[in-house]
């Protein structure tokens, strides 16, 4: 099996770390990091629901994601996070992590999630969602403890990972330096019955193959339940 840059294996992720609680205020928080890439994400109630769910007794949950100015090697300014690709990784994150709520057992409440870059090393979309899963279930826990809810409103757990054909093999959980450079890049939701929620692909270099399309996926299987099992121990279920 082909070995990358920092030594891994082709199917190896990098070092995970979930560490909940990491803010005093948010009913939910973690500090997620895939190696060297970091993000804060927190989980926040908030009164009223969108017009379109007022009196519908439903619930809702969104997402913003930002890269804080320090996070990469150039600062990134503040306004860049209401531009196109922030938006597209809100989006990306908000419909990932709705997959997986049931709305009506929510009642009519916002839950909104933040995932803010505080350092980017490839992979922050990924990292965003698996780290915002936790923050929400914990956000849902609090809300269960203060009589909000009935029970948390959760029907499966979910992560993310990135895959990509770098120098003519499928890799797993691409950092900064292969990810811009691989031929391939994907990126790979999934729920913890090994179901597809959103799958986002493209030739950046190279076309790819229908076999290479399986490999690819294979690895984004395999990398997805390894997360959820840390998701799991992280919140000692």
């Amino acid at each position: 099996m082909s070995k990358r840059h920092d030594g891994r294996k082709a199917d190896a992720l990098r070092t995970v770390s979930i560490v909940r609680d990491f803010t005093k205020h948010a009913q939910g928080s973690v500090l997620v990091s895939f190696g060297d890439t970091k993000v804060i994400c927190t989980a926040c109630f908030e009164e009223g629901v969108p017009p379109f769910l007022r009196n519908s007794g439903k619930g809702w949950v969104t997402a913003e994601y930002a890269m804080l100015p320090g996070s990469t090697n150039t600062r990134i300014r503040r306004d860049n996070n209401k531009k196109g690709r922030a938006q597209e990784i809100s989006r990306l994150i908000g419909r990932s992590l709705r997959a997986v709520v049931d709305m009506e057992a929510m009642g009519e409440c916002q839950l909104s999630i933040d995932c803010d870059v505080i350092q980017a090393d490839g992979g922050t979309r990924t990292a965003s969602i698996t780290g915002a899963y936790v923050a929400m279930h914990d956000a849902f826990s609090w809300a269960v403890g203060e009589g909000m809810m009935d029970a948390i409103p959760l029907k499966h757990a979910c992560a993310a990972i990135s895959v990509g054909m770098v120098n003519g093999f499928a890799a797993l959980d691409l950092d900064y330096v292969e990810d811009s450079g691989a031929d391939v890049d994907m990126n790979v939701v999934m729920d913890d019955e090994g179901r597809f929620i959103e799958l986002q692909g493209c030739a950046e270099g190279e076309s790819f193959s229908r076999g290479e399309m399986n490999d690819l996926l294979d690895l984004a299987v395999k990398g997805n339940q390894e997360l959820i099992k840390m998701q799991q121990k992280a919140l000692g279920s």
